[in-house]
C-alpha cells in the first residue's frame, strides 16, 4: 500500500501540472467499484491543486469542491502526453496539456466528490498528517499514550492518531528508535517516547528524498517510476538487520500485519 511518502511524491509531481481543466472523463467498465460519484460532474471544471492529509490526496476544484483519493493498496497517478493505455487505467482525464490517469491493479482505491463541509469532515477523522507543523512531540505523546494497553506498531498504525503511517513506516519507526514493535505502550519510558518520535522524521524524510519505497508490481509514481526509498530500510522484508549488519531480522504477525525486527537492536 502507498505510504506517506509514496503518496507525497504523487501529490507533488501532480502539482507540477496544475491547473488542469478536464475537458472529458473516461472511466473502465469496472471504476464503479473505486468512483463513488458522479464523474461526469468534473468535465468543464478544473483540478487547481492537490492537497493531502495522510495518504488521502485532496484534488481541489475551481467551484469549491473536493475529490478525495484514496489509493488503497495498488493505486497510483500516471500523467502523460497521449492517451494512457496502460492496464488496470479505471479512470482517465483529457485537457489540451494532457492525460491524467488512476491505475488501480487491485482495485482497493475510493474516489469521492465532496462540497467543502463534507470533506472537511473526512479529513478531521484522520490524526495530524506526519509532516504537518502540529505533529509536535507534545502531540505525538499525547496520542501514543491514549491507549497504554495497545502494542506500539499497532497505534502507529492508527489513522486516527498518526496520518500517513503504514506497515513498512511503523515497522521502521520501531527499528530506528530501538523499540519492539510489540512492546506494549504503557511499558515506555519517556526516552523511548521520544526516540520513536525523531525516528518518525528519519524515516518519513529518507523515504521521500528517494521517491518513495516500492516491493515487486506495487506503487510507480506518475511517470511510472518506483523510487529507490527500499535501499533505506533496515527491518522491513530484509534478511539481516541493516542497523547492526549480523543480526537475522525476525518475521511475526501483530494485528494480522507482518512485522519485522532486530532483537538485538531493538528492546
Amino acid at each position: 500500500m502507498p505510504e506517506l511518502p509514496e503518496v507525497k511524491t504523487i501529490q507533488d509531481q501532480l502539482n507540477a501540472i496544475m491547473p488542469f481543466r478536464i475537458q472529458r472523463c473516461s472511466l473502465s467498465r469496472v471504476a464503479d467499484s473505486i468512483v463513488h460519484t458522479p464523474m461526469d460532474h468534473l468535465v468543464g471544471r478544473s483540478l487547481l491543486r492537490v492537497e493531502r492529509k495522510g495518504k488521502l490526496l485532496d484534488f481541489i476544484l475551481d467551484d469549491g469542491r473536493h475529490l478525495l483519493s484514496h489509493l488503497g493498496m495498488s493505486g497510483g497517478w500516471l500523467i502523460a502526453s497521449e492517451w494512457i493505455t496502460t492496464k488496470h487505467t479505471h479512470v482517465q482525464f483529457t485537457s489540451d496539456s494532457g492525460y491524467l490517469g488512476y491505475v488501480d491493479p487491485r482495485r482497493f482505491g475510493h474516489m469521492y466528490l465532496y462540497d467543502e463541509p463534507r470533506a472537511a469532515a473526512k479529513l478531521a477523522e484522520l490524526g495530524h498528517d506526519l509532516l504537518a507543523p502540529e505533529f509536535t512531540a507534545r502531540y505525538f505523546k499525547a496520542s501514543l499514550l491514549r491507549y497504554p494497553q495497545r502494542a506500539v506498531k499497532v497505534s502507529l498504525l492508527d489513522q486516527s492518531l498518526f496520518a500517513g503511517t503504514g506497515n513498512y513506516i511503523a515497522n521502521e519507526i520501531c527499528a530506528h528508535a530501538r523499540v519492539l514493535p510489540h512492546r506494549l505502550v504503557q511499558s515506555l519510558s519517556t526516552r523511548e517516547i521520544n526516540k520513536l518520535y525523531r525516528a518518525v522524521s528519519t524515516v518519513i524524510n529518507g523515504t521521500i528524498t528517494r521517491g518513495g519505497v516500492a516491493f515487486g508490481g506495487g506503487y510507480r509514481d506518475t511517470k511510472g517510476d518506483k523510487g529507490t526509498g527500499v535501499q533505506n530500510l533496515v527491518v522491513f522484508y530484509q534478511q539481516e538487520c541493516q542497523l547492526c549488519k549480523k543480526t537475522p531480522v525476525v518475521k511475526t504477525i501483530l494485528g494480522q500485519r507482518g512485522t519485522y525486527h532486530c532483537p538485538r537492536c531493538q528492546k
